[in-house]
């Protein structure tokens, strides 16, 4: 299955869909921390690498935040409200230069880390739909 970066417009925020509950039921919550930390390690070797932590612990920090983000929206404890208070990620995110090609490259990486979850197409899609519409909400720098 194609999992396709859909075009971007400068200021565009449209409606996101929350991926399936199945994501969580099939991958479990350490299949999502494994999916987040391998995404984060794709992204540490890519273009977009200055964004992200160069510390081990604070990388390591921002994996357990990401992937308590991914559990919470995939239906799991609401671990990221607990530890950071609500998400408010664009906000969260404004201090980053966020371009359209490096969403690009976000997605680019994640797409990689999904390959190897073994989900069901139909599941794995939803998620891709739901990181493909968000991404766009981080679009803050052109």
């Amino acid at each position: 299955m194609e999992l396709t970066i859909s075009k971007y417009t400068w200021g565009e925020k449209p409606d996101v869909k929350l991926p399936s509950t199945q994501v969580l039921a099939l991958l479990g919550e350490e299949g999502i921390r494994k999916l987040v930390s391998d995404h984060y390690d794709l992204l540490v070797q890519s273009e977009i690498a200055s964004l992200f932590p160069k510390n081990p612990v604070a990388l390591e920090k921002a994996k357990e935040n990401s992937a308590d983000f991914f559990i919470q929206i995939c239906g799991g404890p609401m671990y990221f409200n607990k530890h950071r208070g609500k998400p408010m990620l664009n906000r969260r995110h404004l201090p980053f230069s966020i371009t359209a090609a490096g969403r690009e490259i976000w997605l680019t990486c994640y797409r990689e880390a999904l390959s190897a979850t073994g989900l069901p197409d139909e599941v794995l899609l939803t998620f891709w739909q739901y990181i493909d519409v968000f991404s766009k909400w981080m679009v803050n720098s052109r």
